[in-house]
Protein backbone atom coordinates (compact mmCIF):
# COMPACT_ATOMS: atom_id res chain seq x y z
CA UNK A 1 0.00 0.00 0.00
CA UNK A 2 1.27 3.47 -0.87
CA UNK A 3 1.93 5.97 1.95
CA UNK A 4 -0.50 8.74 3.00
CA UNK A 5 0.36 12.42 3.15
CA UNK A 6 -1.14 14.51 5.96
CA UNK A 7 -1.05 18.30 5.67
CA UNK A 8 -1.64 21.05 8.23
CA UNK A 9 -2.01 24.53 6.71
CA UNK A 10 -1.07 26.59 9.78
CA UNK A 11 -1.21 30.35 10.22
CA UNK A 12 2.60 30.53 9.99
CA UNK A 13 3.82 27.12 8.84
CA UNK A 14 2.49 24.42 6.55
CA UNK A 15 3.44 21.06 8.06
CA UNK A 16 3.52 17.78 6.15
CA UNK A 17 3.70 14.24 7.53
CA UNK A 18 4.23 11.07 5.48
CA UNK A 19 2.91 7.84 6.99
CA UNK A 20 3.66 4.24 6.04
CA UNK A 21 0.33 2.51 6.63
CA UNK A 22 1.62 -1.05 6.40
CA UNK A 23 4.55 -0.39 8.74
CA UNK A 24 2.41 1.85 10.96
CA UNK A 25 5.20 4.42 11.22
CA UNK A 26 6.21 7.93 10.26
CA UNK A 27 8.34 8.22 7.14
CA UNK A 28 9.15 11.86 7.75
CA UNK A 29 7.89 15.34 8.63
CA UNK A 30 8.73 18.79 7.29
CA UNK A 31 7.40 22.33 7.28
CA UNK A 32 7.57 25.58 5.32
CA UNK A 33 6.06 29.06 5.59
CA UNK A 34 2.37 29.18 4.72
CA UNK A 35 1.91 31.32 1.60
CA UNK A 36 -1.78 32.12 2.01
CA UNK A 37 -1.29 35.70 0.69
CA UNK A 38 -0.32 34.36 -2.73
CA UNK A 39 -1.00 30.68 -3.26
CA UNK A 40 -1.01 28.15 -0.41
CA UNK A 41 0.18 25.58 -2.94
CA UNK A 42 3.60 27.28 -2.96
CA UNK A 43 4.10 26.72 0.76
CA UNK A 44 2.89 23.15 0.40
CA UNK A 45 5.28 22.44 -2.46
CA UNK A 46 8.17 23.93 -0.47
CA UNK A 47 7.34 21.69 2.48
CA UNK A 48 7.12 18.65 0.20
CA UNK A 49 10.55 19.39 -1.28
CA UNK A 50 11.99 19.45 2.25
CA UNK A 51 10.20 16.21 3.09
CA UNK A 52 11.63 14.48 0.02
CA UNK A 53 15.15 15.33 1.20
CA UNK A 54 14.47 12.82 3.99
CA UNK A 55 12.13 10.30 2.38
CA UNK A 56 12.99 10.50 -1.28
CA UNK A 57 10.22 10.82 -3.89
CA UNK A 58 6.99 9.18 -2.76
CA UNK A 59 3.75 8.33 -4.53
CA UNK A 60 0.86 8.82 -2.13
CA UNK A 61 -2.29 6.76 -1.71
CA UNK A 62 -4.10 9.89 -0.53
CA UNK A 63 -3.48 13.43 0.69
CA UNK A 64 -5.60 14.86 3.52
CA UNK A 65 -5.40 18.28 5.13
CA UNK A 66 -6.58 20.46 7.99
CA UNK A 67 -6.18 24.21 8.28
CA UNK A 68 -5.90 27.12 10.68
CA UNK A 69 -4.51 29.48 8.02
CA UNK A 70 -5.78 33.03 7.51
CA UNK A 71 -6.93 33.29 11.11
CA UNK A 72 -8.48 29.82 11.31
CA UNK A 73 -12.22 29.42 11.83
CA UNK A 74 -13.36 32.71 13.41
CA UNK A 75 -16.70 32.69 15.24
CA UNK A 76 -18.97 34.89 17.33
CA UNK A 77 -21.68 33.44 19.56
CA UNK A 78 -24.74 34.93 21.20
CA UNK A 79 -26.85 33.35 23.94
CA UNK A 80 -29.18 34.20 26.79
CA UNK A 81 -27.62 33.65 30.24
CA UNK A 82 -23.79 33.90 30.32
CA UNK A 83 -23.32 30.80 32.48
CA UNK A 84 -25.83 28.68 30.55
CA UNK A 85 -26.81 28.97 26.86
CA UNK A 86 -24.04 31.47 26.05
CA UNK A 87 -21.49 29.12 27.62
CA UNK A 88 -23.02 26.14 25.78
CA UNK A 89 -22.61 28.04 22.50
CA UNK A 90 -18.98 28.83 23.32
CA UNK A 91 -18.24 25.19 24.11
CA UNK A 92 -19.87 24.04 20.86
CA UNK A 93 -17.76 26.51 18.87
CA UNK A 94 -14.49 25.61 20.60
CA UNK A 95 -15.27 21.91 20.17
CA UNK A 96 -15.63 22.51 16.43
CA UNK A 97 -12.13 23.94 16.31
CA UNK A 98 -13.10 27.60 16.13
CA UNK A 99 -11.45 30.67 17.55
CA UNK A 100 -14.24 32.39 19.49
CA UNK A 101 -13.76 36.13 19.04
CA UNK A 102 -16.70 37.33 21.13
CA UNK A 103 -19.50 35.90 23.27
CA UNK A 104 -22.65 38.01 23.74
CA UNK A 105 -25.31 37.41 26.38
CA UNK A 106 -28.91 38.62 26.65
CA UNK A 107 -30.29 41.03 24.01
CA UNK A 108 -27.98 42.45 21.35
CA UNK A 109 -27.76 46.24 21.13
CA UNK A 110 -27.09 48.46 18.13
CA UNK A 111 -23.52 48.88 19.36
CA UNK A 112 -23.17 45.09 19.56
CA UNK A 113 -24.32 44.72 15.97
CA UNK A 114 -21.84 47.37 14.81
CA UNK A 115 -19.07 45.48 16.62
CA UNK A 116 -20.14 42.19 15.04
CA UNK A 117 -20.03 43.74 11.57
CA UNK A 118 -16.59 45.21 12.23
CA UNK A 119 -15.27 41.81 13.33
CA UNK A 120 -16.97 40.06 10.38
CA UNK A 121 -16.73 36.47 11.66
CA UNK A 122 -16.71 33.37 9.48
CA UNK A 123 -19.80 32.03 11.29
CA UNK A 124 -22.26 33.51 13.79
CA UNK A 125 -23.80 31.03 16.26
CA UNK A 126 -27.15 32.24 17.59
CA UNK A 127 -28.63 30.39 20.58
CA UNK A 128 -30.86 31.13 23.56
CA UNK A 129 -33.52 29.49 25.69
CA UNK A 130 -34.22 25.88 26.47
CA UNK A 131 -36.77 24.08 24.26
CA UNK A 132 -40.14 25.58 25.10
CA UNK A 133 -38.49 28.21 27.29
CA UNK A 134 -37.53 31.82 26.64
CA UNK A 135 -38.07 32.86 23.00
CA UNK A 136 -37.97 36.63 23.37
CA UNK A 137 -34.19 36.98 23.49
CA UNK A 138 -33.29 34.84 20.45
CA UNK A 139 -36.08 36.45 18.37
CA UNK A 140 -34.87 39.92 19.34
CA UNK A 141 -31.29 39.02 18.41
CA UNK A 142 -32.38 37.59 15.06
CA UNK A 143 -34.18 40.88 14.30
CA UNK A 144 -31.12 42.89 15.29
CA UNK A 145 -28.94 40.83 12.94
CA UNK A 146 -31.50 41.06 10.15
CA UNK A 147 -31.37 44.85 10.34
CA UNK A 148 -27.72 44.80 9.27
CA UNK A 149 -25.95 43.98 6.03
CA UNK A 150 -23.67 40.92 6.39
CA UNK A 151 -22.63 37.88 4.39
CA UNK A 152 -21.49 35.40 7.04
CA UNK A 153 -23.65 32.31 7.69
CA UNK A 154 -25.77 32.09 10.83
CA UNK A 155 -26.25 28.82 12.73
CA UNK A 156 -29.43 28.72 14.84
CA UNK A 157 -29.15 26.31 17.77
CA UNK A 158 -31.50 27.69 20.42
CA UNK A 159 -35.09 27.21 21.56
CA UNK A 160 -36.66 24.92 18.94
CA UNK A 161 -40.00 26.72 19.33
CA UNK A 162 -38.41 29.88 17.90
CA UNK A 163 -36.07 28.35 15.30
CA UNK A 164 -38.34 28.64 12.23
CA UNK A 165 -39.40 32.17 13.13
CA UNK A 166 -35.75 33.20 13.49
CA UNK A 167 -35.00 31.68 10.09
CA UNK A 168 -37.86 33.66 8.53
CA UNK A 169 -36.59 36.87 10.15
CA UNK A 170 -33.14 36.19 8.66
CA UNK A 171 -34.44 35.21 5.22
CA UNK A 172 -32.10 36.39 2.51
CA UNK A 173 -29.07 35.24 4.53
CA UNK A 174 -27.44 31.82 4.78
CA UNK A 175 -29.10 30.20 7.81
CA UNK A 176 -28.67 26.71 9.23
CA UNK A 177 -31.00 25.28 11.89
CA UNK A 178 -29.57 22.80 14.41
CA UNK A 179 -30.81 21.10 17.54
CA UNK A 180 -30.70 23.24 20.68
CA UNK A 181 -27.25 23.29 22.32
CA UNK A 182 -29.06 23.23 25.69
CA UNK A 183 -32.48 21.61 25.19
CA UNK A 184 -33.12 21.35 28.93
CA UNK A 185 -31.69 23.24 31.86
CA UNK A 186 -28.16 21.98 32.56
CA UNK A 187 -28.15 19.51 29.62
CA UNK A 188 -25.61 20.00 26.82
CA UNK A 189 -26.23 18.89 23.22
CA UNK A 190 -23.35 20.41 21.27
CA UNK A 191 -22.51 17.60 18.81
CA UNK A 192 -25.10 18.48 16.08
CA UNK A 193 -23.94 22.10 16.10
CA UNK A 194 -20.28 21.08 16.02
CA UNK A 195 -20.92 18.90 12.96
CA UNK A 196 -22.84 21.69 11.21
CA UNK A 197 -20.00 24.15 11.84
CA UNK A 198 -17.55 21.67 10.33
CA UNK A 199 -19.82 21.21 7.30
CA UNK A 200 -19.92 24.98 6.74
CA UNK A 201 -16.14 25.13 7.16
CA UNK A 202 -15.73 22.56 4.41
CA UNK A 203 -18.25 24.04 1.97
CA UNK A 204 -17.73 27.76 2.45
CA UNK A 205 -14.78 28.83 4.58
CA UNK A 206 -12.13 26.95 2.62
CA UNK A 207 -12.81 28.96 -0.53
CA UNK A 208 -13.12 32.24 1.38
CA UNK A 209 -9.61 31.82 2.80
CA UNK A 210 -8.01 31.00 -0.53
CA UNK A 211 -7.31 27.40 0.41
CA UNK A 212 -9.22 26.05 -2.57
CA UNK A 213 -6.09 26.90 -4.59
CA UNK A 214 -4.55 23.74 -3.18
CA UNK A 215 -7.50 21.56 -4.21
CA UNK A 216 -5.60 19.92 -7.04
CA UNK A 217 -2.88 18.85 -4.60
CA UNK A 218 -5.08 17.22 -1.97
CA UNK A 219 -8.21 15.09 -1.59
CA UNK A 220 -9.84 17.66 0.64
CA UNK A 221 -9.51 19.77 3.77
CA UNK A 222 -11.38 17.75 6.32
CA UNK A 223 -11.51 20.02 9.36
CA UNK A 224 -9.98 22.97 11.21
CA UNK A 225 -6.61 22.10 12.76
CA UNK A 226 -7.80 22.35 16.41
CA UNK A 227 -10.63 19.96 15.56
CA UNK A 228 -8.07 17.49 14.21
CA UNK A 229 -6.03 17.76 17.42
CA UNK A 230 -9.20 17.26 19.48
CA UNK A 231 -10.01 14.12 17.50
CA UNK A 232 -6.48 12.79 18.01
CA UNK A 233 -6.61 13.40 21.77
CA UNK A 234 -9.98 11.71 22.13
CA UNK A 235 -8.70 8.70 20.19
CA UNK A 236 -5.54 8.55 22.31
CA UNK A 237 -7.59 8.67 25.51
CA UNK A 238 -10.46 6.34 24.60
CA UNK A 239 -8.87 4.01 22.07
CA UNK A 240 -10.82 2.32 19.29
CA UNK A 241 -11.88 -1.15 18.21
CA UNK A 242 -8.84 -3.38 18.44
CA UNK A 243 -6.61 -0.89 20.28
CA UNK A 244 -6.90 0.49 23.81
CA UNK A 245 -6.34 4.12 24.71
CA UNK A 246 -4.14 5.50 27.48
CA UNK A 247 -6.96 6.93 29.62
CA UNK A 248 -7.87 10.43 30.73
CA UNK A 249 -5.44 13.11 29.62
CA UNK A 250 -4.65 16.79 29.24
CA UNK A 251 -2.90 18.22 26.16
CA UNK A 252 -1.30 21.66 25.98
CA UNK A 253 -0.13 23.39 22.79
CA UNK A 254 1.86 26.55 23.57
CA UNK A 255 2.07 28.75 20.48
CA UNK A 256 3.38 32.19 19.66
CA UNK A 257 -0.05 33.86 19.86
CA UNK A 258 -2.31 31.46 21.79
CA UNK A 259 -2.18 28.49 24.12
CA UNK A 260 -4.70 25.69 23.49
CA UNK A 261 -5.63 23.22 26.24
CA UNK A 262 -7.56 19.98 25.69
CA UNK A 263 -8.87 17.63 28.36
CA UNK A 264 -10.40 14.18 27.96
CA UNK A 265 -12.00 13.51 31.32
CA UNK A 266 -15.42 13.47 32.93
CA UNK A 267 -14.17 15.69 35.74
CA UNK A 268 -17.30 15.49 37.90
CA UNK A 269 -17.18 15.36 41.71
CA UNK A 270 -16.35 12.01 43.28
CA UNK A 271 -16.41 12.87 47.00
CA UNK A 272 -19.70 12.69 48.94
CA UNK A 273 -19.18 16.14 50.49
CA UNK A 274 -18.68 17.88 47.12
CA UNK A 275 -21.47 19.47 45.07
CA UNK A 276 -21.23 20.71 41.50
CA UNK A 277 -22.09 24.27 40.50
CA UNK A 278 -22.72 25.50 36.98
CA UNK A 279 -23.13 23.94 33.54
CA UNK A 280 -21.65 20.41 33.26
CA UNK A 281 -18.65 20.39 30.96
CA UNK A 282 -18.09 17.98 28.06
CA UNK A 283 -15.79 14.97 28.37
CA UNK A 284 -13.81 16.31 25.40
CA UNK A 285 -13.13 19.96 26.20
CA UNK A 286 -10.99 22.59 24.47
CA UNK A 287 -10.11 26.09 25.62
CA UNK A 288 -8.07 28.75 23.85
CA UNK A 289 -6.16 31.42 25.76
CA UNK A 290 -5.86 34.19 23.18
CA UNK A 291 -3.84 36.40 25.52
CA UNK A 292 -1.23 33.74 26.37
CA UNK A 293 1.51 33.14 23.80
CA UNK A 294 5.29 33.05 23.61
CA UNK A 295 5.73 35.98 21.22
CA UNK A 296 2.66 37.79 19.86
CA UNK A 297 0.91 37.52 23.24
CA UNK A 298 4.01 37.58 25.42
CA UNK A 299 2.78 40.51 27.52
CA UNK A 300 -0.34 38.52 28.33
CA UNK A 301 1.77 35.98 30.20
CA UNK A 302 3.31 38.78 32.27
CA UNK A 303 -0.08 40.37 32.92
CA UNK A 304 -1.47 37.04 34.13
CA UNK A 305 1.46 35.78 36.21
CA UNK A 306 3.26 39.00 37.19
CA UNK A 307 6.79 40.14 36.43
CA UNK A 308 7.97 38.89 39.86
CA UNK A 309 7.13 35.29 38.87
CA UNK A 310 8.92 35.71 35.55
CA UNK A 311 11.97 37.08 37.35
CA UNK A 312 11.97 34.33 39.98
CA UNK A 313 11.74 31.50 37.45
CA UNK A 314 14.26 32.95 34.99
CA UNK A 315 16.80 34.12 37.56
CA UNK A 316 16.94 37.51 35.83
CA UNK A 317 16.13 40.78 37.54
CA UNK A 318 12.74 42.36 36.76
CA UNK A 319 14.15 45.24 34.71
CA UNK A 320 16.14 42.87 32.48
CA UNK A 321 13.07 40.65 32.06
CA UNK A 322 10.99 43.62 30.93
CA UNK A 323 13.68 44.70 28.42
CA UNK A 324 13.91 41.23 26.88
CA UNK A 325 10.14 40.77 26.83
CA UNK A 326 9.66 44.06 24.96
CA UNK A 327 12.33 42.97 22.47
CA UNK A 328 10.68 39.56 21.87
CA UNK A 329 7.28 41.21 21.35
CA UNK A 330 8.81 43.23 18.50
CA UNK A 331 11.01 40.47 17.09
CA UNK A 332 8.70 37.48 17.13
CA UNK A 333 11.02 35.27 15.08
CA UNK A 334 13.84 35.24 17.67
CA UNK A 335 14.88 31.74 18.77
CA UNK A 336 16.98 31.63 21.98
CA UNK A 337 20.46 30.18 21.86
CA UNK A 338 21.37 27.60 24.55
CA UNK A 339 22.89 29.03 27.70
CA UNK A 340 21.71 32.59 27.10
CA UNK A 341 19.47 34.96 29.06
CA UNK A 342 16.79 34.50 26.44
CA UNK A 343 16.77 30.75 27.00
CA UNK A 344 16.24 31.29 30.75
CA UNK A 345 13.50 33.80 30.03
CA UNK A 346 11.77 31.46 27.58
CA UNK A 347 11.81 28.72 30.21
CA UNK A 348 10.03 31.03 32.66
CA UNK A 349 7.51 32.27 30.08
CA UNK A 350 6.67 28.78 28.81
CA UNK A 351 6.23 27.50 32.37
CA UNK A 352 3.88 30.37 33.25
CA UNK A 353 1.98 30.04 29.95
CA UNK A 354 1.20 26.41 30.80
CA UNK A 355 0.41 27.19 34.43
CA UNK A 356 -1.98 30.00 33.48
CA UNK A 357 -3.70 28.17 30.61
CA UNK A 358 -4.25 24.89 32.50
CA UNK A 359 -5.43 26.76 35.61
CA UNK A 360 -8.07 28.52 33.51
CA UNK A 361 -9.05 25.27 31.82
CA UNK A 362 -9.35 23.23 35.02
CA UNK A 363 -12.07 23.62 37.59
CA UNK A 364 -11.78 25.05 41.07
CA UNK A 365 -13.08 24.29 44.54
CA UNK A 366 -14.36 26.48 47.32
CA UNK A 367 -15.31 25.70 50.90
CA UNK A 368 -18.70 26.43 52.39
CA UNK A 369 -20.50 25.43 55.57
CA UNK A 370 -23.99 23.91 55.55
CA UNK A 371 -26.17 22.12 58.06
CA UNK A 372 -24.22 18.98 57.12
CA UNK A 373 -20.92 20.65 58.05
CA UNK A 374 -18.02 21.49 55.73
CA UNK A 375 -19.00 21.14 52.06
CA UNK A 376 -16.95 21.74 48.92
CA UNK A 377 -18.45 23.46 45.88
CA UNK A 378 -16.83 22.47 42.57
CA UNK A 379 -16.97 24.64 39.45
CA UNK A 380 -15.61 23.20 36.21
CA UNK A 381 -13.66 19.97 35.74
CA UNK A 382 -11.85 18.11 38.52
CA UNK A 383 -8.67 16.98 36.74
CA UNK A 384 -6.70 15.92 39.82
CA UNK A 385 -6.82 12.22 38.91
CA UNK A 386 -5.66 12.69 35.29
CA UNK A 387 -2.46 10.70 34.81
CA UNK A 388 -1.29 11.85 31.35
CA UNK A 389 -0.14 15.29 30.17
CA UNK A 390 0.71 15.74 26.46
CA UNK A 391 2.67 18.86 25.50
CA UNK A 392 3.75 20.42 22.21
CA UNK A 393 4.93 23.74 20.83
CA UNK A 394 8.34 25.13 19.92
CA UNK A 395 9.15 26.30 23.46
CA UNK A 396 8.68 22.72 24.73
CA UNK A 397 10.21 20.80 21.86
CA UNK A 398 13.43 22.76 21.41
CA UNK A 399 14.60 22.62 25.01
CA UNK A 400 16.18 20.15 27.41
CA UNK A 401 13.82 21.33 30.18
CA UNK A 402 10.56 20.02 28.70
CA UNK A 403 9.59 18.04 31.79
CA UNK A 404 10.25 20.99 34.11
CA UNK A 405 8.10 23.29 31.98
CA UNK A 406 5.31 20.72 31.61
CA UNK A 407 5.22 20.16 35.38
CA UNK A 408 3.63 23.60 35.73
CA UNK A 409 0.42 22.02 34.44
CA UNK A 410 0.18 20.15 37.74
CA UNK A 411 -1.29 20.96 41.15
CA UNK A 412 0.51 23.57 43.22
CA UNK A 413 0.29 24.38 46.92
CA UNK A 414 0.33 28.05 45.90
CA UNK A 415 -3.17 27.58 44.40
CA UNK A 416 -4.65 24.71 46.45
CA UNK A 417 -8.21 25.14 45.18
CA UNK A 418 -7.25 24.70 41.52
CA UNK A 419 -8.21 21.20 40.33
CA UNK A 420 -5.16 20.46 38.19
CA UNK A 421 -3.58 16.97 38.05
CA UNK A 422 -1.64 15.98 41.14
CA UNK A 423 0.73 13.55 39.41
CA UNK A 424 1.08 12.75 35.71
CA UNK A 425 3.20 11.13 33.06
CA UNK A 426 4.61 13.74 30.66
CA UNK A 427 4.50 12.90 26.94
CA UNK A 428 5.97 15.17 24.26
CA UNK A 429 4.86 15.62 20.64
CA UNK A 430 8.30 16.50 19.26
CA UNK A 431 7.32 16.07 15.60
CA UNK A 432 4.02 18.01 15.61
CA UNK A 433 2.02 14.93 14.66
CA UNK A 434 -1.17 15.48 16.69
CA UNK A 435 -3.15 17.23 13.94
CA UNK A 436 -1.85 14.73 11.38
CA UNK A 437 -2.99 11.81 13.51
CA UNK A 438 -6.41 13.41 13.91
CA UNK A 439 -6.69 13.47 10.13
CA UNK A 440 -5.42 9.91 9.77
CA UNK A 441 -7.91 8.68 12.36
CA UNK A 442 -10.79 9.59 10.03
CA UNK A 443 -9.78 6.58 7.90
CA UNK A 444 -7.28 4.50 9.91
CA UNK A 445 -7.93 5.01 13.64
CA UNK A 446 -5.97 1.95 14.81
CA UNK A 447 -2.88 3.00 12.87
CA UNK A 448 -3.15 6.60 14.07
CA UNK A 449 -3.43 5.44 17.70
CA UNK A 450 -0.49 3.05 17.45
CA UNK A 451 1.70 5.71 15.87
CA UNK A 452 0.84 8.19 18.64
CA UNK A 453 1.69 5.63 21.29
CA UNK A 454 5.10 5.12 19.67
CA UNK A 455 5.91 8.71 18.72
CA UNK A 456 4.79 10.68 21.79
CA UNK A 457 8.04 10.61 23.79
CA UNK A 458 7.66 9.68 27.45
CA UNK A 459 9.54 12.07 29.75
CA UNK A 460 8.49 10.19 32.88
CA UNK A 461 6.27 11.13 35.81
CA UNK A 462 6.12 14.54 37.38
CA UNK A 463 4.37 15.64 40.56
Amino acid sequence: MKPVLLIDFGSTYTKVTAVDLEGERLLGTADSYTTVQTDVGEGLENALHKLEETTGHLEYEARYACSSAAGGLRMITSGLVPELTAEAARQASLGAGAKVLKVYSFQLTEDDVEEILSINPDIFLLVGGTDGGNSECILHNAKMLASAQFDFPVVLAGNRSAARECARILSGHEVHICENVMPRFGVLNTEPTRLKIREIFLSRIIQAKGLSKAASLIQGILMPTPSAVMKAMQLLAEGCEGETGIGDLIAVDVGGATTDVYSMSDGMPTAANTVYKGLPEPYAKRTVEGDIGMRYSIHGIVDAAGIKRVSALSGLDEKRCEELIDMLAKHTDVVPEPGTELERLDYALASLAIETAVSRHAGSMEETYTLMGLTYVQTGKDLRSVQQVIVTGGCLIHTARTKEIASHALYSMATPMSLRPTRAEIRVDRHYILAAMGLLSEYYPQIALRIMKKELENDGYSE
